[in-house]
């Protein structure tokens, strides 16, 4: 009788069982780690500015357009739940202001950073990959000429890739830690947008670093619209109350234009990232571009 041949077990990194199982879960990790810094090398991607805002507000148009079709729809039978919608499209009307802004101030940083002589691309604009703010300053980037990236997140209500991502720079994330590490690790600068609680989260993380100097470079942020973040932050209150010290708010820089935003960061980015020698605040980490074994 002839013996039964025993089939070969999987190679470990194709047992795709294992590798969906918790304990393949690091291997998960350093690979949203592993393969964002291929493509970022292969793009030749040397920084990032980095927007952040809310993921709900429209272009100009497309929010008129909803609000012209309520008007139209209005009826009186309904009047008393039309009035509530109303009052919301009004309002996406008004903060579609904040969605051109974005589109404009990352237009204008891509067309000035394109043209930056350099072998790698510097000051990439990047996203959360997202609808809302995030589309916008992935389509400014996109009109101007240049890369852009979009980092987005697998979530339980799916957010789509808007189409104005790079596609070779287009990422999907499971681990928010991960996703968090490619914003600000590439980043030389930072740009709030009116937003929500993924906003707030992610301005004081990188305020936090800066502020306890964990930081290997200067990071530039600033925080458009200071109508919008006066009335949701009040910084003064927490310097009056100790709760920090007064220069922790020279951290960022407040702008209510995007000509003024470009500026800031025009010069900033110059001063610190394109001179002889940057003053970074401690040792400089490496550019990734710089890592090839």
């Amino acid at each position: 009788m002839s013996e039964s041949k025993i089939r070969p077990a999987p190679l470990a990194y194709q047992n795709e069982p294992f590798l969906s199982s918790p304990d393949g879960r690091i291997l998960r990790i350093l690979s949203e780690y592993s393969e964002p810094l291929s493509r970022f090398r292969r793009e030749q991607i040397q920084d990032t500015v980095v927007f952040f805002g809310s993921a709900r507000f429209q272009s100009r148009s497309a929010a008129q357009n909803s609000l012209t079709e309520l008007e139209r729809a209005d009826s009186p039978r309904s009047r008393a739940p039309q009035d509530t919608d109303r009052k919301r499209a009004m309002a996406a009307v008004d903060m579609a202001r904040y969605y051109e802004d974005a589109r404009r101030l990352a237009f204008l940083l891509t067309r000035w950073s394109i043209q930056i002589p350099a072998r790698r691309r510097r000051f990439v604009v990047t996203t959360g990959g997202g609808p809302g703010i995030m589309e916008a300053a992935n389509l400014g980037a996109h009109e101007a000429g240049g890369k852009t990236i979009g980092f987005n997140i697998n979530l339980p209500l799916e957010q789509n890739p808007n189409p104005y991502i790079t596609p070779a720079l287009n990422f999907e994330f499971h681990y928010f830690f991960m996703r968090k590490f490619w914003f600000a690790y590439l980043a030389k600068a930072l740009v709030i947008f009116p937003g929500g609680f993924g906003t707030l989260d992610e301005l004081f993380e990188i305020l936090t670093l800066a502020q306890t100097e964990k930081l290997a470079k200067k990071i530039l942020v600033v925080i458009y619209g200071s109508e919008y973040w006066h009335r949701v932050i009040n910084f003064q209150a927490m310097v009056d109350a100790g709760t920090i010290a007064p220069h922790d708010v020279d951290l960022f820089r407040m702008v209510d234009s995007p000509e003024e935003g470009f500026e800031y960061l025009r010069d900033g980015l110059t001063n610190y990232h394109l001179g002889p020698q940057p003053k970074h605040i401690g040792q400089a980490v490496p550019e990734i571009a710089k890592t090839n074994p």
